[in-house]
């Protein structure tokens, strides 16, 4: 009587068995093993080229990144790091994308929706933030192109400067009274930089008509021959042209001076100091003379 219970408890048992049997059999056919070892190997050998490759890319980055000087006055090596560091970083996740698609390939996926899904996706990343891909795509030539760097006194629009830092979405410019000024790089059309080459000081002498001008111009050249030797900021001796502008009271002198980058408001300022003392002694002589 319980027979046929038995044989209802046995039966559901056979597809296991079937199973396990098609199991077995799938892992003791050697033409498996080969056809996973063939595809181990091919991983492997993938990992070990894209190491390779990555070590060889980032090995030319780093010949081609050298630092080099801008100018005689300063060096960019904070710069070429930042450079450097980008650029590795790039090639990095390139070659880690392809390894992965050459991976998923071997195990037999079809990349073609991967790459479907991956370019909508890009598409609508883009699409949906076209103003951040903006910023950063501006900011990588900033820094790329070597546009200006931290420190640098610059001009963009009606904000005037220090750059204080310089990232890939956003530059941060100090005023000289202070306030930091937040800018996106896709903003930034047009850059004045102030502190690539030397800049030029102008200072305009005033003297009255009725003072002997050869004397007074004498005395002006003695005064910036002075200031070379005292001003560390000049770097080439100070130039008196001559006559400016001939007025009915008053005349002009106009002297120049080349100066580090950014500096020439600090040497006007001790040029005129030395030039003024220089001529108030000349004036007491005078004065003596007469008394």
């Amino acid at each position: 009587m319980r027979m046929p219970g038995f044989i209802m408890e046995v039966e559901p048992l056979a597809p296991t068995i079937s199973a396990f049997e098609k199991l077995k059999d799938y892992l003791s056919n050697p033409e498996v093993w080969s056809s996973w070892l063939q595809t181990a190997i091919q991983i492997v050998l993938a990992l070990l080229i894209g190491r390779i490759v990555t070590k060889l890319a980032q090995k030319a980055l780093e010949r081609l990144m050298v630092v080099r000087e801008r100018t005689p006055l300063r060096l960019d090596q904070r710069r070429t790091n930042t450079i450097g560091k980008l650029l590795n970083n790039i090639v990095t996740y390139t070659i880690n994308f392809i390894l992965i698609l050459i991976i998923l390939g071997q195990f037999g996926i079809n990349l073609a929706p991967v790459l479907a899904g991956a370019g909508v996706l890009g598409l609508a990343i883009g699409f949906g933030a076209q103003s951040l891909v903006k910023d950063i795509i501006t900011g990588f030539f900033i820094i790329f192109e070597d546009q200006f760097g931290v420190g640098d006194v610059i001009q963009t629009g009606a904000f005037k400067g220090t750059v204080e830092e310089i990232g890939l979405r956003v530059t941060r410019v100090r005023t000289a009274t202070g306030e930091v000024h937040i800018l996106p790089n896709g903003s930034i059309q047009q850059v004045t930089n102030f502190s690539i080459y030397n800049s030029l000081a102008v200072v305009d002498v005033p003297v009255a008509n009725g003072d002997n001008l050869e004397k007074i111009i004498a005395l002006i050249n003695k005064a910036a021959a002075d200031s070379y030797n005292s001003i560390p900021n000049l770097t080439k001796p100070p130039e008196v042209l001559g006559l400016q502008t001939l007025g009915a009271a008053e005349s002009v002198i106009r002297v120049t001076a080349e100066c580090k980058p950014n500096t020439q408001g600090s040497v006007e300022r001790e040029m005129k100091r030395m030039i003024k003392d220089c001529l108030d002694r000349y004036k007491e002589q005078i004065n003596a003379a007469e008394g």
